[in-house]
């Protein structure tokens, strides 16, 4: 594969739920940058006026933006899931809503990292967590935050799917890595700012009482 892709060969994907104001910043400020580049918007289901928001953001710009509109609220992960299995892009790159694009040049050169190596599965910014899923900087896994990350979606085709949970790639970063596959770690914070907890500090998880549980279990060190 190396040396093969080019930015025809990317898509982008953000996945909304009730944040239009996020939604609308996010998208417009990395099409500032980045025009070209094919973007698909996935609703969870909001109901409320993130569908004008997206409907304005696909009028704008027809070629290169797409919608996908759940008919309800599957949670991040699965969306996330959803969107990277209909697409046809090689090099998939998640943006959550409560981002802000302010340079451009991150997508080339995060391209040519995942083009480079075919054992290399993803490039972002590496964190490390538990098992649970929770940020420790003795974690036993190596993860990358899904805020803005790229991946392979061929590697991703073969490994578990990102589900509902409090860290919804875990599993799959998990069994990457077990398969031998690498996370390359990239300075992204120079390029996005990610304020955090974007649509979880209005609407939580959506967890109930598994992510309680999970929650008590990592305070007593289960």
């Amino acid at each position: 594969m190396s040396g093969t892709l080019t930015s025809d060969d990317i898509s982008v994907f953000i996945v909304n739920y009730r944040t239009p104001d996020l939604l609308e910043r996010a998208a417009l400020s990395f099409r500032n940058f980045y025009p070209d580049v094919e973007m698909t918007i996935v609703d969870n289901g909001s109901n409320d006026r993130s569908a004008d928001v997206i409907n304005k953001l696909v009028s704008s710009n027809p070629v290169k933006t797409k919608k996908m509109m759940l008919e309800k609220n599957y949670f991040h992960g699965p969306a996330m899931d959803t969107a990277i299995r209909a697409s046809t892009k090689e090099a998939a790159f998640f943006l959550d809503t409560d981002t802000e694009t302010y340079r451009s040049g991150f997508l080339e050169q995060m391209l040519a990292e995942l083009d480079g190596d075919e054992r290399v599965y993803g490039i972002g910014r590496v964190d490390r967590v538990n098992r649970r899923g929770f940020a420790t900087e003795n974690g036993s896994e190596t993860i990358l935050i899904s805020a803005y990350m790229m991946l392979k979606r061929s590697v991703y085709m073969i490994l578990p799917p990102f589900i509902h949970h409090g860290m919804p790639t875990l599993e799959n970063f998990s069994n990457a890595r077990t398969r031998g596959f690498v996370l390359i770690n990239f300075d992204i914070d120079a390029y996005i700012r990610h304020a955090g907890r974007g649509t979880a500090s209005r609407f939580g998880y959506g967890l109930g009482f598994r992510g309680k549980l999970d929650y008590l279990l990592n305070k007593v060190g289960i």
